[in-house]
């Protein structure tokens, strides 16, 4: 999720999932600690501030948990002063431009890791298709986007993280108050399911967003979405694959995913009909009926003609050279529930189907 996914990225230990009811609670090693990453270690304790015990009363008392340990939990997590500013979006001026970001991504490493991660799990993508729904090349672009197969999943502290996003969330952002009360959302969620382990609540590692595991889930994502998809009674985010693939399509699914839909379909614009105002006031959010959408000005060809359900025009701009479109289905919309980016869906299509083209010529 991040960049919630984020695009963000390596958690360590104990995927923290007997908050989901399986037994027994999931404990898992993190790869990168067994070969002796360090991780990212923060300044300040939260001890020391009084907001941040007065929330772990407040969590405990809700939640119904130990006070004390609740309070020790947060109390040594330890201000990240770097992360705030990693939050804050880009400086006005700062011109997108989706080659350049499509050109980071989806290079021959990814790719050649996709083929390698999709030849691998054939059985299991499979599987998961038939019963979520949800194609390989997606979830193949997906685990590639967030985590390069679970190469780079990130070496912050998840507790440090969250707490330092939840209690010094830079207030320079236009959505401040929103991101703060989120992020103290997702650090109630993380000491939640914590306290029903035995793990050391101060051992995960994740991304500076306090995303976890190959697929970077968020901890209320993990609690929601996350499924024992080799039925071995844990969940392992971080050394499962199978688990990896069913819960990212678990997630596509419960965000409404529709077997069988495209994500996009090519469009040109009519500059003598086109209503340009119209056609982007939703933003990347499906509005338009393929007779709406053409009507505008946006013409479409071939099977989009027939797409029973609604559109958006996706704007990919490319800095100084002419934007990019693509007409955007509900699909489309699903993948930037990921990541709210439409560079980002793009990008996992483009990744999925660049891998798929080697797998399956």
């Amino acid at each position: 999720m991040r960049r919630l996914s984020s695009t963000a990225p390596s958690l360590l230990a104990g995927l923290l999932l007997a908050a989901l009811a399986l037994p027994p609670a999931a404990i898992a090693q993190n790869a990168d600690a067994r070969r002796g990453a360090t991780a990212v270690r923060g300044t300040v304790p939260y001890a020391t501030r009084d907001d941040a015990m007065r929330f772990a009363d407040d969590v405990a008392a809700r939640r119904n948990l130990d006070r004390d340990w609740v309070r020790a939990t947060i109390g040594a997590a330890q201000l990240l002063p770097n992360v705030p500013r990693l939050m804050l979006p880009p400086a006005k001026g700062s011109a997108k431009n989706w080659n350049a970001y499509r050109a980071r991504i989806v290079d021959p490493i990814r790719i050649n890791a996709g083929v390698r991660f999709w030849r691998d799990n054939a059985a299991l993508l499979a599987r998961a298709e038939a019963e979520y729904g949800v194609p390989p090349e997606i979830i193949v672009g997906i685990i590639g986007v967030e985590t390069l197969y679970g190469r780079i999943m990130g070496n912050f502290r998840v507790i440090d993280a969250l707490a330092t996003l939840s209690f010094d969330f830079p207030q320079g952002h236009p959505r401040a108050a929103e991101r703060e009360a989120f992020f103290r959302g997702e650090l109630e969620s993380f000491l939640s399911i914590e306290s029903r382990t035995a793990q050391d609540p101060l051992v995960p590692l994740g991304s500076y967003a306090g995303a976890m595991g190959m697929p970077q889930f968020m901890p209320s994502s993990l609690a929601k979405y996350a499924v024992d998809f080799d039925g071995d009674g844990r969940i392992d985010l971080v050394n499962n694959t199978a688990d990896v693939i069913g819960s990212v399509a678990n997630y596509f699914k419960a965000f409404g995913w529709q077997r069988g839909m495209a994500s996009i379909f090519p469009v040109r614009l009519d500059p003598e009909r086109l209503k340009m105002q119209i056609l982007m006031a939703p933003d990347i959010k499906p509005t338009f009926s393929a007779d709406s959408f053409v009507a505008a000005g946006a013409t479409l060809r071939g099977e989009a003609l027939s797409h029973p359900g609604l559109l958006a025009l996706i704007e990919l701009q490319n800095g100084p050279d002419a934007p990019s479109y693509v007409a955007g289905t509900q699909n489309f919309y699903v993948i930037t529930r990921y990541n709210w980016s439409s560079y980002y869906a793009m990008s996992v299509l483009e990744l999925g189907n660049e891998v798929k083209a080697i797998v399956s010529p």
